[in-house]
């Protein structure tokens, strides 16, 4: 776990401890006895922390957030303040990331050295947490009250020259062969100072204005945090660096962090990072399937969702061949490629020479036999299951043996796409959310022939294009959008039934969604959700007022953002209440013999949400989701779902599944025929509602007997 190496009067400690060096119980039990070890030995002058991964150190073990562990003695502080009163200078050296409790040690120590590409940062504020092991306390007195305020409220890390330009460290050395050199001689020199001994317990925070700077801070977080805990808390605590000695400072600090690891919202920031953890965990792919070589892309589709993929691949370093059907098409999608890496290089992200060369990565075609020698294939045209049917016969004559090829569908059947070709396991799932190149997600659809090593990798490739790969099953819409269905039906429904656009949608932004069912709607344009239910129309046809409103809106021309007229009217990009909707809405339940009346904001957040919940526990049944923690990560990632709000499987643990069943049931038995339609619980929902377990529970058993 640790190792100690003496050199010319200088010890290192060296962690080791893979993954990434936790501070677990295990291991601050071990630094703590070899600090108090080295502080008796009279031949160390000095004392470095290293390690011998390449990482420093991850920081705090999660795990024990959720088991109490976390308070075992030594905890964090206790640590920090045995390194920040060792008799012996300790000097921390940090080469690739040193995150969260790591960093907190780090501040503890009497000097920081580090590599220009070393990562540093106080990443709590996203788990719904402050840092609690003296890093709103320290990096302020260390690093000055901007630097440290901007960390801390962001959650972001900086590298080395930036943390050497504010004074979180004291130098940077080249990461080559000589770091250790390097390191050895800067702690010869301090040890040989006349007090090499230079904690924070006698320094003070220096601004010109700290309440002043900081209240400008909290009027920010007021307009983009709200709802979040953790923002006024962490500034509450980078105020009492300002005001109160360290040791006081530190208190308030650990009893900050002690109340919000308690909060709903803390709970469902952890939540998200263990499903993180276990998303690549697919049931049926194992080590031995290795991920097949993909050193060359295709695109079939050069429209806007075909270029952001490109654009995905391309920025990860491959090489990407676009396929169109006219000329016109291809040149128009080759320079809406190129011109996104200029804008790039013109914004100081690129350098002109790199954005040129990425961009000439991308050359298209008109022929099939063009991407003969692709290793992967992906199908980004019109969502149609004609046009796919064609498309895949065409790859099933000219892709070569091996090839994966990819669909981008986000709602057919992936297994009838499969069946044109004569490699059903070579077909896979790829569906990217738009904008391709900006968007987390990307939902790996399963086939049921798909070869598990495509599935590996598909896990693969997508960690590469940096995106966050939830693999998922093959029905209507896969996962996101399948939840999404009964989401939006209920947000159309409701206008029938008495309440506008806005209102909806104002309850659904103030619950935390990052967009409003109708918002939502004309961003993404009317016409497509309505050609997507041309497609189901046999399956929907038993309820005439199924988003009969969003009918009505494509059939006059209200498409929405592009035609400035949808659910709302826009005036530039400021959406707009129009009043013509409640005519449109009355009118449509006069036809339908829809009852209108006065709805309260509890009812419209039910009726959008818990039907999407009682959705994922059909998902989960039917096993096209895995686990819950899946459901979840699409929802926030691909749908604006609240993250500290964890999800809305976690969300529903949270408020009790007695209370979803209950509500479901009851608006079963009020919306008349209606209801009945559209409110039957899942029998996964009564199961665990009625005997009292909860969704974590039940499927942490099942993979404990798994």
């Amino acid at each position: 776990m640790i190792s100690i190496k003496h050199n010319e009067g200088v010890a290192f400690i060296e962690l080791n401890a893979p993954p990434v060096n936790a501070l677990g119980l295990k291991m601050r039990l071990a630094l703590s006895s070899a600090i108090h070890e080295l502080d008796a030995d009279e031949q160390v002058k000095a004392i470095v922390l290293c390690s011998a991964l390449p990482l420093f150190c991850g920081g705090a073990d999660i795990v024990e957030f959720r088991t109490g562990a976390v308070w075992d003695k030594p905890d964090l502080p206790d640590l920090c303040e045995t390194i920040e009163t060792s008799k012996k200078p300790i000097i921390v050296a940090i080469a690739g990331p040193a995150m969260g409790g790591a960093l907190e040690i780090a501040l503890a120590c009497d000097y920081r050295v580090a590599t220009p590409d070393a990562v540093m940062g106080l990443p709590e504020i996203k788990l719904g947490l402050l840092p609690g092991a003296g890093g709103t306390q320290r990096l302020p007195r260390i690093a000055g009250l901007e630097a440290a305020t901007q960390m801390i409220l962001s959650g972001d890390p900086v590298k080395g020259e930036y943390a050497l330009s504010c004074g979180l460290v004291d130098a940077l050395f080249e990461n080559d062969q000589d770091f250790r050199a390097h390191v050895l001689g800067f702690a010869t020199r301090v040890s040989h100072e006349g007090d090499p001994k230079r904690g924070c317990m006698d320094m003070t925070v220096t601004h010109p204005d700290p309440k002043g700077y900081l209240t400008g801070f909290r009027d920010q977080i007021a307009h983009t945090s709200k709802n979040l805990v953790a923002p006024e808390r962490c500034l509450v605590s980078i105020e009492a660096a300002c005001e109160l000695p360290l040791a006081e400072g530190l208190a308030q600090e650990k009893a900050g962090f002690a109340e919000l690891l308690d909060t709903p919202q803390s709970r469902g920031g952890r939540h998200l990072f263990f499903a993180e953890r276990e998303c690549t965990k697919v049931p049926g792919v194992t080590r031995a399937d290795q991920p097949r070589s993909i050193s060359s892309v295709a695109v079939i589709g050069a429209g806007t969702m075909g270029r952001g993929i490109a654009i995905a691949f391309l920025q990860a370093g491959y090489p990407v061949t676009f396929l169109e059907t006219t000329q016109t098409a291809l040149e128009q999608g080759l320079e809406k490629v190129r011109e996104h890496f200029q804008r790039a290089a013109q914004k100081g992200r690129l350098s002109a020479d790199r954005a040129e060369a990425i961009a000439a990565n991308a050359t298209g075609t008109l022929s099939y036999a063009d991407l003969a020698k692709a290793d992967l294939i992906i199908e980004a045209a019109f969502e149609s299951m004609n046009v796919k049917h064609q498309i895949f016969a065409s790859l099933d004559q000219h892709a070569k043996p091996g090839a994966i090829l990819a669909s981008n569908t986000s709602t057919l059947d992936l297994d009838e796409i499969a069946a044109v070709t004569s490699r059903p396991e070579d077909v896979i799932g790829l569906h990217f959310f738009s904008p391709a190149n900006v968007m987390r997600l990307l939902e790996v659809v399963r086939g049921a022939k798909t070869a598990p090593d495509v599935i590996a990798t598909a896990i693969t490739v997508a960690k590469k294009i940096r995106k966050l790969p939830v693999t998922v099953g093959v029905c209507y819409g896969f996962v996101g959008n399948r939840m999404l269905e009964p989401y939006f039906r209920e947000g159309s429904r409701l206008l029938l039934e008495g309440v506008t656009p806005k209102q909806v949608d104002d309850v659904l932004e103030n619950f935390g969604m990052a967009m409003g069912i109708h918002a939502m709607a004309d961003l993404a344009g009317v016409d497509v959700g309505a050609r997507v239910r041309q497609e189901r129309r046999s399956e929907i046809a038993h309820d005439p007022t199924y988003q009969a409103v969003q009918d009505m809106l494509c059939e006059l021309g209200r498409l929405g953002q592009k035609t400035r007229r949808g659910s709302y009217v826009y005036e530039g990009r400021t959406r707009v209440e129009d009043p013509e909707m409640v005519q449109i809405s009355s009118e449509l339940a006069d036809l339908h013999g829809v009852k209108r009346r006065d709805i309260d904001d509890q009812e419209i957040l039910e009726r959008c949400l818990y039907p999407l919940i009682n959705e994922g526990f059909l998902i989960l049944e039917e096993g096209i989701a895995t686990r819950p923690g899946d459901c979840d990560l699409i929802w926030v990632n691909g749908y604006g779902f609240p993250n500290w709000r964890g999800g809305p499987m976690h969300y529903a643990d949270e408020i009790g599944l007695s209370q979803i069943l209950e509500r479901m049931t009851h608006y079963r038995q009020s919306l008349g025929a209606y209801g009945e339609m559209w409110f039957t619980p899942a029998p996964l929902l009564e199961e665990l509602a009625t005997s009292g377990v909860t969704l974590t529970a039940y499927f942490d058993a099942k993979k404990e007997k798994s």
